[in-house]
């Protein structure tokens, strides 16, 4: 794993380099209002333009990335998207378009922390099936390795919280979008706890209609088990086990999918600040 300062060139340089470091020591928990679960009006474009992509690398080969730019900077999608969109949503970006299989993700160990394919015994990797919905993942989140949750008895994946968007429109790969979270999965998988939040597109047609995982049962039946399936056994063509699930395979409602979010986004801020001490070597920039 790469070190978190290491080839700061192609991200931050000189005085930018003070300007990172002095940013992570002021970052504080971003304000939570209320977690009350409460129905709001999501009818405002579910993407966010200020933000567009840059692709480096030639595509599907080991070299591919995408970075991220705000106007004619480049940023982390990780550390510089806010988590919180306003209005009770949140910003999530697009890392795996519905019916595609390349398994793509940040590289949280990498500086600006781009796109790339994952890579596994130096082979690009693919899902063994396309993946049925948007998957992404929510900025300024971390599951922290060395947090085991009490109920569950299983460590954080060391990775951002995953989002798994229900909605009918496909999303473009680097897309960030508001979407209104609803409920969250517990998936273990290896051992480590690793949340599927579901969400849907701020802008999606069933999107006020939606507000918990009960509403999810009336006008998506049957979707929360499909996303449960299909992220229990897309290992088993490799001959792996079947992912497990805390909470008796349960998808847990809002208000405690809120309370997971805050807790990862409190884990955030701790690595970021330097409270948590960077031991995973995570890019910090």
């Amino acid at each position: 794993m790469a070190l978190a300062f290491r080839g700061l060139s192609s991200c931050v340089t000189g005085r930018g380099i003070r300007q990172a470091l002095s940013y992570s020591a002021r970052v504080v928990p971003a304000p939570v209002t209320s977690i009350r679960v409460r129905s709001v009006s999501t009818k405002a474009s579910a993407e966010v333009p200020v933000y567009n992509t840059l692709e480096k690398g030639e595509k599907d080969t080991l070299d591919y990335r995408m970075f991220f730019k705000h106007g004619a900077k480049e940023v982390s999608c990780w550390h510089e998207i806010p988590l919180y969109a306003g209005n009770g949503l949140l910003h999530y970006i697009c890392e795996i378009p519905k019916e595609t299989s390349a398994k793509m993700e940040v590289a949280t160990d990498e500086p600006c922390t781009p796109i790339k394919q994952d890579v596994k015994k130096g082979k690009l990797r693919f899902y063994p099936y396309n993946i049925n919905w948007n998957y992404g993942m929510l900025p300024q989140t971390w599951e922290d390795p060395g947090v085991t949750n009490p109920e569950l008895q299983a460590a954080g994946d060391n990775d951002p919280v995953d989002v798994v968007e229900i909605g009918t429109s496909s999303a473009k790969r680097g897309g960030v979008y508001k979407v209104k979270p609803l409920g969250v999965l517990a998936m273990i998988d290896d051992g480590e706890l690793d949340w599927k939040v579901i969400a849907i597109s701020a802008d999606d047609a069933k999107a006020d209609l939606v507000n918990d995982v009960e509403d999810v049962e009336k006008h998506f039946p049957g979707e929360i088990q499909k996303v449960l399936e299909w992220f229990r056994d897309y290992k088993i063509p490799d001959g792996k086990p079947a992912n497990k699930f805390g909470y008796d395979n349960k998808c847990m409602n809002k208000e405690f999918t809120m309370h997971v979010i805050q807790e990862t986004h409190e884990n955030y801020v701790k690595l970021k600040s330097g409270a948590r001490a960077n031991t995973e070597e995570l890019s910090l920039i």
